[in-house]
């Protein structure tokens, strides 16, 4: 996956955006982080992964791509405010219990609440990208509906 690529579609993203909104005297920080945590729980309620109690099916793959690339947007949009856009992603094993994922996505963002480093950043980061390996997501795959969503905000 082109970082670098991504983290300059989503700075000029948010360019438009805080221009449009009048929003340049605005720090937005929180309210990203609070929105990131939001479609977490929305990505989880398309998969419902954690639906035990009855029978529903999680939604189709390609609602489920859409909420994880809302995420994405606030994952990239949170790391240009921090200025975390140069690193590399490592590659680690994850566990393939999705509900696991989930909870482990929400301590990653609590964790980076409290102590906003680079090295949490990027274990929210890595984290999230191997969810979309569960998923079932490839890079590219990721990469495209980022740019198809991205132009769709742009000329909203």
């Amino acid at each position: 996956m082109n970082l670098n690529k991504l983290f300059h579609l989503q700075k000029n993203l948010d360019k438009t955006l805080i221009n449009q909104r009048n929003l340049s005297n605005e720090n937005l920080y929180s309210q990203k982080t609070l929105a990131l945590q939001v479609q977490f729980g929305e990505l989880a309620g398309k998969t419902r992964c954690f639906n035990y109690w009855n029978n529903e099916v999680q939604c189709e793959r390609n609602a489920i791509l859409k909420e994880y690339i809302n995420c994405l947007h606030f994952i990239l949009s949170i790391g240009l405010d921090k200025e975390y856009i140069e690193f590399n992603l490592p590659d680690s094993s994850f566990s393939p219990n999705m509900v696991d994922q989930f909870l482990g996505l929400f301590i990653d963002i609590n964790d980076f609440v409290i102590c906003s480093s680079k090295d949490n950043y990027i274990t929210l980061f890595q984290d999230f990208i191997n969810l979309g390996k569960n998923l079932g997501f490839d890079d590219s795959e990721i990469e495209n509906e980022y740019i198809e969503k991205t132009e769709l905000i742009r000329q909203m």
